[in-house]
């Protein structure tokens, strides 16, 4: 597996790892607010999804494919936000992320300025959900 000295998703996971294949990693990102904040890590360091090959490039989309497929089933966001920037972290990753028009930047980037306070119940509701979420995403079915 190639490694990139300094690179903080080569040197850590990236938050709670949710899923593990020998390709990339599924963590749920530590962003307060956010519950349904995920991402989808590729293991080797790449700097960019045309980095890898036509079968690396369909495994990657598959699994954001499938982590966005759970998050609309069991959280039943208002919106998805799917992207891969990387300008702060040159490493490939792509976040999946569940919104609602009730979030605290809706419907800004959740990078965005704050726009209302967040009811700390609707997120609390969200939990038991986000449990069984990933619950799915940990079975061990996913190809490589």
């Amino acid at each position: 597996m190639s490694r990139e000295a300094g690179c903080p998703l080569c040197e850590a996971d990236g938050g709670v790892v949710i899923a593990r294949t020998p390709s990339y990693r599924i963590v749920r990102a530590d962003e307060p607010g956010f519950p349904g904040f995920y991402r989808v890590v590729w293991n080797d360091h790449v700097r960019e999804f045309t980095d890898l090959d036509g079968a690396g490039r369909a495994l990657c989309m598959q699994a954001v494919v499938e982590v966005e497929t759970l998050i609309r089933r069991h959280l039943q966001p208002t919106k998805v936000n799917v992207a891969s920037l990387g300008n702060m972290v040159a490493h490939l990753h792509w976040h999946v992320i569940a919104r609602y028009d009730w979030d605290s930047h809706f419907p800004g980037a959740v990078w965005a300025a704050q726009q209302r306070t967040t009811d700390p119940a609707r997120l609390q509701a969200l939990l038991p959900h986000r449990d069984a979420l990933e619950a799915e995403l940990g079975k061990p079915a996913r190809p490589a």
